[in-house]
């Protein structure tokens, strides 16, 4: 059965296409009693309408493209919760990509996003370059950057990391002196970032060399903590402080560390970062660097907005927020 037109509803409300169009579109142009119809005729057909093919008349959608790198983390799904909740305060909705950490994945998102007509692009880059950027803008889509530095001429937004493990550090040097680091794949920005200050804070704070070990896991995962806390147990001496670059890793230590019988925080400190919920749930309710991550989101969808709205003028912003230390029961 083919699908049922607008043409088929005004036939059967007795009016003009142009007249459901604005029904659909711009109902205060239409009297009540032509409103009440047209809706009648649409419910007794089951008339949908084609968003797509109405997006390409009108040109773009009040819809942004938000591409991070996994939202299986929570820290971005914290983020996508508060660039979600800004978006429907605008009225624009969303499409979400991951790109998994991948350059051929991001680009494939991007293209995707650009043939469903997006306003903007909020993105936490991976492979993204000053003339992909440029292209985006050349075809009308406003771009931010999301948790890494400003780009040239580009909206952005990010937590300042160096000062995220400067403060965790800060807090177990107040107690320890042999410390172990633990972070992912020292490669994308925010991560190398919270090692150089975690590593910047252990000096200042007169940690000897010999006593500042890092251990590189494979991902930032539970599983990796897990295996982490086997690693640090075969340390000699045994550090007593602990930093991990993010809290899946720090849950995944504790757990270990709990099952092999050593003591938190007694005999080993463990201190994570972000905040996600199951920090402050886990069975050694955990401390950590907190992200402001709704509000991380939240900004970013409001300067994609801005841009989205603006035909010329724009002024781009490069925002940077703070972290905070949440002292818990694991350090």
């Amino acid at each position: 059965m083919p699908p049922v037109s607008i043409r088929d509803v005004a036939m059967r409300a007795g009016v003009s296409v142009g007249t459901v169009s604005n029904v659909l579109n711009r109902p205060n142009l239409v009297a009540e009693a032509t409103r009440e119809r047209v809706r009648a005729a649409i419910g007794e057909l089951g008339f949908v309408r084609n968003e797509s093919a109405r997006q390409l008349r009108q040109g773009r959608s009040r819809t942004l493209g938000v591409v991070v790198e996994s939202l299986g983390n929570p820290y971005f799904t914290d983020l996508a919760r508060g660039a979600e909740a800004a978006m429907n305060t605008d009225g624009f909705d969303a499409l979400w990509c991951t790109s998994d950490g991948s350059a051929a994945k991001e680009r494939r998102c991007l293209d995707f996003l650009e043939e469903q007509r997006v306003s903007g692009v909020i993105i936490t880059p991976v492979g993204l370059d000053a003339g992909r950027i440029a292209e985006l803008r050349d075809r009308g889509l406003s771009v931010v950057v999301l948790d890494r530095r400003a780009y040239d001429g580009v909206c952005s937004i990010r937590v300042d990391h160096v000062a995220g493990g400067e403060i965790a550090v800060d807090h177990l040097t107040s107690r320890h002196r042999r410390l172990a680091i633990v972070t992912g794949p020292l490669v994308a920005e925010p991560i190398t970032d919270r090692y150089e200050g975690a590593v910047a804070a252990a000096r200042r704070a007169g940690v000897a060399e010999e006593h500042l070990t890092t251990l590189v896991q494979r991902d930032l995962t539970p599983t990796s903590g897990m295996e982490a806390a086997r690693r640090l147990l075969e340390l000699d001496p045994l550090p007593t402080g602990v930093f991990c670059a993010n809290d899946l890793l720090a849950i995944g230590l504790v757990n270990a560390l709990l099952r092999t019988g050593v003591k938190v925080p007694e005999e080993i400190s463990v201190v994570g970062y972000d905040d996600i919920e199951l920090a402050g749930t886990s069975v050694v309710p955990l401390t950590t660097v907190r992200q402001p991550r709704h509000e991380l989101g939240w900004t970013a969808a409001e300067l994609a907005v801005a841009e989205a709205g603006t035909a010329e003028g724009h002024e781009h912003r490069g925002l940077v927020l703070s972290p905070s230390l949440v002292v818990r029961e694991s350090a």
